[in-house]
C-alpha cells in the first residue's frame, strides 16, 4: 500500500521552512503559489477571458490625496486610477475622480446615485482620509477645513449618505473603503471639542441586506498609503479582481493574505457582508489551470527565453524553475536556437482570448507587454494598452527605496498576486543594494516594523547575523508576525545564537494567534514531534485547522495526510489535499491520485485519480511522472488505462490503451507537462 508523500522523514507534518542555514536538518516543505486557482473537478480545458456581463454594472471611485488643510497621502490617485481601469475591463461603468472638492464629490455621487438605481451590481471604491465620530464614517474631500466639531458634517461627507441611497435595491452592493491611512484630526481633535468621540480608522457598519463592507483594514485600526506604486490594500484588490470563477467573499480572503503577507499582520483587512448571493467580478468557469503552470506551459512551448525570464522572476522557486533555467542555458549557448524561439509560429497556435487571460490575471508588465507585441491585430489590444498604463515599470519601481525593499527582501512565504519572494541565495547576491534600500525605508517610516523584518532578512543574507536578530527582536516585539516566525525558527534552531526553544515556541503561539499560518503551523509540528515541549496532537490539530482556515495550502496537506494516517478521522483526506492544490501545493494532487486509485477512505475513482495525475505532471517537481514511469505497478491498469485515454484524446499518446504504464509514458507525459492544453482553442 502506497501513502501519500510524507510531510516530514520522521514526523507527522511538515513545518514552514526558514532562512537558517541549518535548514537541512528540518523537514522541507513544498511551495506555496499565493493566487487561490479554484479547480474545476474533471474537465481540462480553457473557459475564455474574462469579459463584459450583460447585467448593469455602475462603480464609483474616489482617490484623494492632495489635501489643502491636512497631510497629503501619496498613492489614492493612483489607487483611484488603476481600479478604474480593472473595473472597466470587468464591464463596469465607472464614475471616477480625483482630488476631488465637497461640491465635486456631492455631484459624482449624485450621477452614482441615479446609474445605480437600476443596476444589477453597484461598486463604491474610495482611498483617501477618512474618520469616524461616534460610529459614523466620515469621508473628506481635498478642500475640507475642520476647526469645530460642527464643520464635520458641513466639510465631509458621510458614507451613510452613498449607501442609503443603496437601501433597497435589487443589486449587489459593494463598498471598498481604503480610508484609514492617516487620521487626519489626530493631534486636533480635543482643541475641536471631538476628542472623547474620535477613534482611529472607520467603524465597522452595515446591517441591510444585500452589501459588502470591505475595510482596508480591521475596524478603529490605521491603513497603510503603501510604499510602491499602490496602497497595500488596493494592490491586493488588483491582484484578485479579475481572477475568473472566484466570489466576492473568496476573493476578499485572498486580499486579506496578501495584505497580511505584505505588512507583516500589522493591517488586517476586514468586511461586513450581508450580501444574498454569491457575486463574481470576473464570472465564468474558474481556470483549470493555475497562473503558475499556465506561463509555465506558454514559456517551454514556445521557447521563448522572455517569457522564460519572466516565469523565473515571478516564480523563483516555482516547480518548473530548474526546468526553465536549463531551456534558458540551452538556447544561450546555440544561437540557431535563439532565433528559432522568436519565430511566432508556436505563439500563434495559442488563442488570442487564453494569451490575453493569463496577462490579465498575472498583471506581470512583461506578459501584457509581449501580448500588444505578438497581437498587433489582437481583439483585446485597446484593453492591454489600458492595463499597461496602470502597471508600474520596473524604473518606476527602481525609483523607490520601499519598492525595492519589498521586491528584493521578501520572504517566499510572504508572497503575494504582485510580489514573489526572494529566496535567501538570491537575496545574498544582491545584499548590499538592499540592505541600503531597506535601510532606507525604515528610516523613513519607522512606524512600519514590517521595513526592520525586511532590513533584518536583507542583514542575515549578508552574514550581519547579530544586527539581524536584534531587528527580528524589535519588530516581533511591535507586532510583525514574519520577525516572529523568522526569529521563532532562528531560536528553535540556534542559528547565530543559543538554543531556545520554549521562546521559540512562545514566539510561534504569539503570531498564530495573531492570524500567522506559519506561526500555527511551526507550533503544530512542534506540539506533534513532543521535542521540548509536551505532545499535544489535539491542539496541533486545532492549530492546523485555523491555519487551514487562514487559507494555508501548507495545513491542507498536513491535514490531508494526517487524515489519511488516522492521526484524527473526519472522511476528508481527500478534501484536503484538492484544498491545497487550489491553493497552490501541488504535492496534493499525487496524494489525491493515491486514494483515488485505491479507494482508500473514498471510493476508488480511476477517472478522476487520472485527472489528479495530469494536473500533477503540469504542476509539481516531477514527481507524478517518475511515479509512472519508475513505479507503475503501484497503480491500477483501470487509472493508468484512463489517463493513457486522456492523453490520447489530446494527441500526446499513441500507444495501445492497455492499462500499463512504464518508459512508453514519459513523451506524453513530459510533452503534456510542457504544453498541456495551451494549443487547445
Amino acid at each position: 500500500m502506497r501513502s501519500p508523500p510524507p510531510y516530514a522523514p520522521s514526523t507527522a507534518a511538515s513545518r514552514v521552512p526558514s532562512d537558517s542555514s541549518r535548514r537541512a536538518s528540518l523537514p522541507r516543505l513544498g511551495r506555496l503559489a499565493r493566487t487561490s486557482v479554484l479547480w474545476g473537478w474533471v474537465a481540462i480545458g480553457f473557459a475564455g477571458p474574462v469579459t463584459a456581463t450583460s447585467e448593469k454594472r455602475v462603480a464609483l471611485v474616489i482617490g484623494n490625496a492632495a489635501y489643502a488643510a491636512f497631510p497629503t497621502l501619496t498613492n489614492p490617485r493612483n489607487d483611484a486610477a488603476d481600479i478604474e481601469t480593472a473595473f472597466k475591463l470587468l464591464g463596469f461603468t465607472v464614475l471616477k475622480g480625483s482630488d476631488l472638492t465637497r461640491p465635486d464629490m456631492l455631484a459624482l455621487i449624485a450621477r452614482f446615485k441615479a446609474e445605480a438605481k437600476d443596476a444589477d451590481t453597484a461598486v463604491v471604491y474610495y482611498a483617501g482620509h477618512g474618520f469616524q465620530i461616534e460610529q459614523r464614517n466620515y469621508l473628506v474631500p481635498v478642500d475640507a477645513v475642520i476647526k469645530k466639531a460642527d464643520d464635520v458634517r458641513s466639510q465631509t461627507i458621510d458614507l451613510s449618505d452613498i449607501t442609503s441611497s443603496l437601501d433597497g435595491s435589487r443589486s449587489n452592493r459593494l463598498i471598498f473603503l481604503d480610508a484609514c491611512r492617516d487620521n487626519p484630526l489626530r493631534g486636533s481633535a480635543g482643541q475641536i471639542g471631538l476628542s472623547s468621540q474620535l477613534q482611529d480608522g472607520l467603524a465597522r457598519v452595515g446591517s441591510a441586506a444585500g452589501f459588502l463592507f470591505a475595510y482596508a483594514t480591521q475596524p478603529d485600526n490605521r491603513a497603510y498609503d503603501g510604499g510602491g506604486r499602490n496602497s497595500p490594500f488596493a494592490e491586493a484588490l488588483l491582484g484578485h479582481l479579475s481572477v475568473r470563477g472566484q466570489d466576492v467573499n473568496s476573493m476578499m480572503i485572498e486580499v486579506r493574505k496578501d495584505v497580511i503577507a505584505a505588512t507583516g499582520g500589522i493591517q488586517v483587512p476586514w468586511e461586513n457582508s450581508s450580501l444574498t448571493k454569491q457575486f463574481y467580478f470576473a464570472p465564468g468557469p474558474a481556470a483549470s489551470l493555475s497562473p503558475e503552470t499556465q506561463l509555465w506551459q506558454l514559456a517551454a512551448s514556445t521557447r521563448d527565453p522572455s517569457l522564460l525570464r519572466v516565469y523565473m522572476d515571478r516564480f523563483p522557486e516555482g516547480a518548473h524553475a530548474k526546468e526553465a533555467q536549463q531551456i534558458v542555458k540551452v538556447a544561450s549557448l546555440d544561437p540557431t536556437i535563439q532565433s528559432a524561439s522568436r519565430s511566432t509560429s508556436d505563439v500563434d497556435r495559442v488563442s488570442d482570448d487564453r494569451l490575453w487571460d493569463l496577462a490579465q490575471r498575472s498583471r506581470i508588465r512583461a506578459l501584457v507587454e509581449f501580448y500588444i507585441e505578438r497581437r498587433p491585430d489582437g481583439r483585446h489590444l485597446t484593453s492591454a494598452r489600458e492595463l499597461l498604463r496602470s502597471l508600474p515599470s520596473n524604473e518606476d519601481a527602481d525609483l523607490k527605496p520601499e519598492a525595492v525593499c519589498e521586491r528584493n527582501a521578501t520572504h517566499p512565504r510572504d508572497a503575494t498576486a504582485n510580489t514573489p519572494g526572494v529566496p535567501l541565495g538570491e537575496l545574498a547576491r544582491n545584499g548590499e543594494a538592499t540592505v541600503a534600500a531597506c535601510q532606507s525605508a525604515h528610516d523613513a517610516h519607522p512606524e512600519v516594523p514590517h521595513y526592520a523584518a525586511l532590513l533584518a532578512r536583507a542583514l542575515a543574507a549578508t552574514g550581519q547575523r547579530a544586527d539581524a536578530i536584534a531587528l527580528y527582536r524589535s519588530a516581533a516585539d511591535r507586532g510583525d508576525l514574519r520577525a516572529m516566525v523568522s526569529l521563532g525558527l532562528i531560536l528553535e534552531t540556534g542559528d547565530g545564537t543559543s538554543r531556545d526553544p520554549k521562546a521559540a515556541y512562545a514566539l510561534y503561539a504569539r503570531a498564530a494567534e495573531r492570524g500567522s499560518p506559519d506561526g500555527a503551523i511551526n507550533l503544530a509540528v512542534a506540539l506533534l514531534e513532543g521535542h521540548s515541549i509536551a505532545r499535544n496532537p489535539t491542539r496541533a490539530i486545532e492549530l492546523l485547522r485555523r491555519a487551514s482556515d487562514a487559507g494555508s495550502a501548507i495545513a491542507n496537506y498536513n491535514l490531508g495526510v494526517l487524515a489519511e494516517r488516522g492521526v484524527f478521522k473526519d472522511g476528508r483526506a481527500l478534501t484536503y489535499f484538492i484544498r491545497a492544490t487550489e491553493l497552490g501545493d501541488p504535492r496534493g494532487f499525487l496524494s489525491a491520485a493515491i486514494l483515488l486509485d485505491e479507494g482508500r477512505t473514498v471510493s476508488k475513482n480511476p477517472g478522476d485519480a487520472a485527472e489528479m495525475l495530469l494536473r500533477g505532471a503540469a504542476s509539481d517537481t516531477g514527481e507524478v511522472i517518475n511515479q509512472v514511469v519508475h513505479h507503475p505497478d503501484s497503480w491500477s491498469q483501470d487509472t493508468l488505462r484512463s489517463l493513457q485515454s486522456k492523453l490520447q484524446s489530446v494527441g500526446f499518446y499513441g500507444g495501445s490503451l492497455d492499462g500499463k504504464g512504464g518508459a512508453k509514458m514519459r513523451q506524453a507525459l513530459e510533452r503534456w507537462r510542457q504544453t498541456g492544453t495551451m494549443f487547445l482553442q
